[in-house]
């Protein structure tokens, strides 16, 4: 076995700058009331002795552990395979990264899973916790309140049990919505399908609002229910050129939804959009510009999702709220969203 050196400790590190511990564990700890020039001879000899502080003896001091839970209520071949996730967790991670904080990400992949990721959240391993793609059913909201842990939801929540003081960070789903099917009206289509998400999901019950504000007295068998996934997106566009051939465009509630809806409509050799209008939602680039034609979407801005979600949930936490309150009273955010006309619409 090799020997390892000794890690240098704060003692080490304030007889290099001259000064008392005491100094050395304030500068270290971010507090405030140190002389600047006596700041500049901490951090040099931190530097050059390579000091890292002991985590566990620092959350003593500042009762932080500079770690953020992100939570998904989705299994893991969803989270890994739908690219919005991933958008949505690099913003997250910049924001983190740049407020030097660690991501832990949680994900559940059924009810035994709630347990665990609440025993977690209420162990004092983390400072607070993103939660994103709710269903309306999900106990989680509960869990983590039960557990006493700062929290920011991404996308509005959808319970109805008198829960106040909730931050949430959303796009604009029905505004968004409203936009597509208007242009699609516009372009002379008057038998319009809309493809849901999964409506135990708010953003997809908000897309099909936006649908119906447009399409006021819509034949039911053009609405056809989805799960936000290619597959689910043939499955339910099958289904209306089955009740409904006659159809002339489809607004899907997300872009890979519509690219499975593009496969089937090619397959039954109904061209887009001479035929049949195909609008998304999402803007997701590795789909939008990769389908066949290129596809008509509404733009959110999933990243700024993400920045904002984590940037209000270390706001709260500087201020030191309580996990009900994170910055005072609700700072919820809705983004616009923007309909980006390509060649499928």
């Amino acid at each position: 076995m090799t020997e390892t050196a000794p890690r240098p400790t704060l003692e080490a590190v304030a007889e290099r700058a001259g000064v008392s511990r005491a100094t050395v564990s304030r500068v270290v700890n971010g507090a405030a009331g140190v002389r600047e020039s006596l700041v500049e001879r901490v951090r040099r000899a931190v530097e050059e002795l390579g000091y890292v502080p002991n985590q566990a003896a620092r959350s003593l001091v500042t009762r932080r552990h500079d770690a953020v839970a992100v939570v998904i209520a989705e299994p893991e071949a969803r989270v890994f395979a739908d690219p919005f996730f991933a958008r949505q967790l690099r913003g997250i991670s910049k924001e983190l990264t740049a407020h030097d904080n660690q991501l832990v990400l949680l994900l559940t992949e059924g009810r035994d899973d709630h347990a665990r990721v609440a025993r977690y959240l209420s162990g004092g391993h983390v400072d607070g916790a993103l939660v994103f793609s709710l269903h309306l059913d999900d106990p989680l909201p509960g869990l983590i309140q039960s557990a006493g842990v700062p929290t920011v939801f991404g996308g509005r929540p959808g319970w109805s049990d008198g829960r106040g003081g909730v931050v949430y960070v959303d796009s604009d789903n029905r505004g968004g919505a409203r936009e597509a099917v208007r242009h699609l009206v516009a372009l002379g289509r008057s038998r319009v399908a809309h493809i849901t998400g999964p409506l135990d999901q708010t953003s997809a019950v908000d897309r099909l609002d936006g649908f119906r504000d447009v399409m006021v007295d819509v034949d039911p068998c053009l609405v056809a229910e989805a799960d936000f996934t290619a597959a689910g997106g043939e499955r339910a566009m099958r289904q209306l050129l089955e009740n409904c051939p006659d159809l002339d465009a489809v607004f899907a509630a997300n872009d890979l939804t519509a690219a499975g809806a593009l496969r089937v409509l090619r397959e039954h050799g109904r061209s887009v959009p001479d035929d049949v209008a195909v609008i998304g939602f999402d803007d997701m680039l590795a789909v939008a510009e990769q389908t066949e034609p290129a596809l008509t979407t509404v733009r959110q801005d999933i990243e700024e999702m993400g920045r904002l979600m984590a940037r209000l949930l270390l706001r709260g936490l500087d201020r030191d709220e309580s996990a009900e309150t994170v910055g005072g009273a609700p700072s919820n955010v809705i983004l616009p969203t923007t309909l980006v006309r390509r060649a499928s619409a």
